[in-house]
């Protein structure tokens, strides 16, 4: 004897992985530089989940003007330089914070991500005037979201997600 099971019956379908990963954020431009952080910028992270990759910047600071959004080419600040990326489509971070000393500003490398899904690189572009550019190469323009949390101990984190797919 042969049992079928409709895929219905037991709760799988063709949507299912993409509802539970439901990303209605869009891929415009977020943000606005309304402000300068009293705090400096500490550190960069990242981290993958089931449905976007994420990263997390730390700023020593609340209250401070941050945007973010696709864009052509990013460039350092100050200098204008354009800073090579690796992915289909860029995604430019602006913090309005200086960088905490030691950190390294301009590394083509802020943070190890191969193996994830959607990133391909997190480069620094420079912090200048109190203001640190960010760039990460993406594997496509995807859609994205920007959130600010508190941070245990004081301060802010910038958390950028970026989804797997549309």
């Amino acid at each position: 004897m042969t049992l079928v099971l409709s895929a219905a019956l037991i709760g799988v379908t063709g949507t299912s992985a993409s509802a539970a990963c439901s990303t209605p954020w869009g891929s415009l431009q977020k943000g606005s530089l309304s402000g300068y952080s009293e705090g400096p910028l500490e550190r960069v992270r990242t981290g993958q989940q089931s449905c976007y990759d994420r990263l997390v910047i730390e700023v020593d600071g609340t209250a401070f003007g941050h945007l973010v959004g696709y864009v052509d080419e990013v460039v350092q600040e100050g200098s204008g330089k354009p800073v090579p990326l690796r992915g289909s489509a860029k995604l430019r971070i602006i913090v309005q914070a200086a960088t905490a000393p030691g950190f390294p500003a301009t590394s083509p490398e802020l943070a190890n991500v191969s193996g994830y899904r959607t990133f391909r690189q997190v480069a620094g572009a420079a912090s200048f005037e109190s203001q640190t550019t960010i760039g990460v190469g993406v594997r496509a323009r995807l859609p994205f979201r920007v959130l600010t949390l508190p941070r245990d101990g004081g301060g802010t984190r910038l958390v950028v997600d970026v989804a797997h797919t549309w």
